[in-house]
Parts: C-alpha cells; sequence; structure tokens
C-alpha cells in the first residue's frame, strides 16, 4: 500500500455508490461483443464515447445513498487524494506555461449513473466525459481487470487509472482531443481514426507518467510499487485483451495500443517528467 496519506491535497469527488441514476440498456452486446465494447472503451473515454453512451443509456430515478457509503470512507478519501496530486500536478505544469487549469471532477459509482455524455455504466469502465469535464469511475471495475485481464491489481494500478483519464482532462482543456476528433472526421479509413485513436490514449498514459514523476521523490510508492501501473497499462493493451478475448491479435482494429506501446509511453512520461516528451502524434 503506497502512502497516501503524505499527499495533502483533495480533489473534488463525488459519490455516488449504490445510488443509481441511469439504466444501461446494453441488449445485444452479449458475449463478445460486449468485451468488443470494452476494447473501445477501457480507459478510454477517447473520441465518440460519449455519443456510445448516450445510445445506450435510459433514464431512471435516482434513489438515496445507502448507509454503508455515507460520510468519506477509505476508497473515497484514496480517490480524492490521488485526484487532489493531480491537481496540483498539472495546475503546476499549466502556470509554468502561462495558462489556468480548470480542475476536473471525480464521481464515483457502482452499476450506473447519469452524466452529460448520457451516463456511465460499469460495462464501460472508467472512461472521462469531455462534455461535463468529469471522471467516471466504478471502482469494481478493478476486480475484471485482475480476473479477467490478469493485472496484479493494487492501489498504485487503480491511481495510474485515474491518472490516465486526467490525462484526457489536459487533453480536453489543452484542446488536443478537439483537434483529434477533427482529424478523425476527416480520415479517410477507419485504420486511419483508430490510429489517431491510439495515439491519443497513449499520450493519456504518457501523462499519467508524468503525475506519478511529480511524487516519487515526496516518497509515497514503496520500493517496486510503480511496477504495478506498469502491469495495469499492459494488462489493457489492444493485444492482450484481443488475445484473451477472440484468440487472435489484429493491429488494424486497435484504439489504445498494444501492451508494450501503452507501458513504454507511461515509462517515457515517468522518466522524463516533462509533458513535451509526451508527443504521440509526431
Amino acid at each position: 500500500m503506497a502512502r497516501w496519506g503524505r499527499l495533502g491535497t483533495r480533489g473534488n469527488v463525488t459519490d455516488r455508490r449504490g445510488m443509481g441514476g441511469t439504466g444501461m440498456a446494453i441488449g445485444g452486446l452479449g458475449g463478445v461483443g460486449l468485451i468488443v465494447f470494452l476494447l473501445i472503451s477501457l480507459l478510454g473515454g477517447g473520441s465518440g464515447l460519449e455519443d456510445v453512451l448516450g445510445q445506450l443509456a435510459t433514464p431512471a430515478q435516482p434513489v438515496e445513498q445507502p448507509a454503508e457509503f455515507e460520510g468519506v470512507d477509505d476508497y473515497e478519501l484514496f480517490t480524492s487524494r490521488v485526484l487532489g496530486s493531480t491537481d496540483e500536478t498539472w495546475s503546476a505544469i499549466f502556470e509554468g506555461s502561462g495558462l489556468t487549469y480548470q480542475l476536473p471532477e471525480l464521481i464515483l459509482f457502482r452499476g450506473s449513473t447519469s452524466s452529460a455524455c448520457g451516463g456511465a455504466s460499469s460495462a464501460v469502465g472508467p472512461h472521462y466525459c469531455p462534455l461535463d469535464e468529469t471522471i467516471y469511475l466504478d471502482e469494481t471495475f478493478f476486480d475484471e481487470l485482475t480476473s479477467r485481464f490478469g493485472a496484479e491489481g493494487g492501489d498504485v494500478a487503480e491511481a495510474y487509472v485515474i491518472a490516465h483519464e486526467v490525462g484526457h482532462h489536459v487533453q480536453k482543456r489543452l484542446g488536443i482531443m478537439e483537434q483529434v476528433q477533427s482529424l478523425q472526421q476527416q480520415a479517410s479509413s477507419q485504420e486511419e481514426a483508430n490510429d489517431l485513436s491510439v495515439r491519443l490514449e497513449l499520450q493519456a498514459d504518457c501523462f499519467a507518467g508524468i503525475w506519478a514523476n511529480s511524487i516519487r521523490d515526496e516518497d509515497v510508492f514503496l520500493p517496486g510499487e510503480i511496477n504495478e501501473a506498469l502491469d495495469a497499462a499492459a494488462a489493457v493493451g489492444d493485444d492482450r485483451i484481443q488475445q484473451a478475448v477472440t484468440g487472435q491479435v489484429s493491429p488494424e482494429r486497435w484504439t489504445h495500443g498494444s501492451s508494450e506501446q501503452r507501458v513504454e509511453w507511461f515509462t517515457v512520461g515517468f522518466d522524463s517528467g516533462d509533458p513535451s516528451a509526451c508527443d504521440t502524434f509526431s
């Protein structure tokens, strides 16, 4: 367990666990279909995700939060400290470039909840909605990550996931996400559009590495713990997921990058601490 108590700043976390708020109509996305949906969504929230979520979501009435989630529990405290440390990292980087960093929100939920992108579901996995600049995190996703895709798990792996989604927020604030979406609309083929999505995701991995670099001298990570983040990055590589689900690998269908690529770009950010090193589009 990393020493998260050394991180003093808390981010803007809203706890909706057990409250519902959106029902997800996933009819027809069973078996491999659901995994393909996961494949384009895991750790992503990339371009077009809001459209997919809008198609899947059906309104439902929110319910009162169960007593078990009242107050601030350990998991909520953990996520708020990780988010708060990313706030500090990116605020300083933006300020150094004469910019102002708009802090994102993170919403914890279980099962499903409402969002500006049409709805959030545990089937989608953690994701960033650019329409409300909010990260949606179902903590039960990590059970799937370890049991189905072979990740070792751990709190540092979960922190990496949050930092990756924050990376998408950084891309939104810098205008990178909008530029990529525009290029995708002009793409001559789906393979070309997918390549742009991969580059966007790998840059978010690199940005997650930037965050990890920013706190490594604060004695947060115990020896070897950063490997949890590397293992999580590898576990959600398109090649590993495709191999596990279909028994074959189809690079032309990748949207997030291979395990090797994801580990490589996280490492670039972690080793350099320099956002300019995260140019995955050159």
